[in-house]
């Protein structure tokens, strides 16, 4: 059985589709939703969120950050970024992973900074890396 899931970021709504399955990256951990699911909310970390359509098609998307929240058999994400897999350029993505890691921390914030930047650069890889 299908359920409404909505992607919205702060520029527009990304998707407004009916799938039977979620999966989407938490701060600490992936979460599988399907229908029925009991109320959720959730603080979304970075990388990939997986969408399943009824007709057997899957989207494909990267996501930082933002909240999730499972209400009703309705999926509400409002995230600060949400790219289909098939916008993201591999060579982009991969000369971003080697500066991230060849990128030197000076202090804490800077090494803060170089670690999101790394996982950022790792997910937007792997996204590309499976699709």
């Amino acid at each position: 059985m299908a359920f409404q899931c909505i992607v919205v970021t702060p520029e527009q709504q990304v998707l407004d589709e009916q799938i039977i399955q979620a999966i989407i990256p938490g701060h600490d951990g992936k979460v599988g939703i399907l229908t029925d699911r009991a109320p959720l909310l959730l603080k979304l970390g970075l990388g990939e969120m997986r969408l399943d359509l009824p007709s057997g098609q899957r989207q494909i998307f990267y996501v930082e950050g933002g909240v999730a929240q499972m209400k009703d058999n309705k999926l509400t994400i409002l995230t600060t970024q949400a790219v289909p897999a098939a916008s993201i350029n591999a060579d982009s993505a991969r000369a971003e992973l080697a500066e991230a890691q060849a990128s030197k921390a000076t202090d804490q914030a800077g090494q803060e900074q170089r670690e999101r930047n790394l996982a950022r650069a790792r997910a937007r890889v792997a996204i590309i890396s499976r699709n």
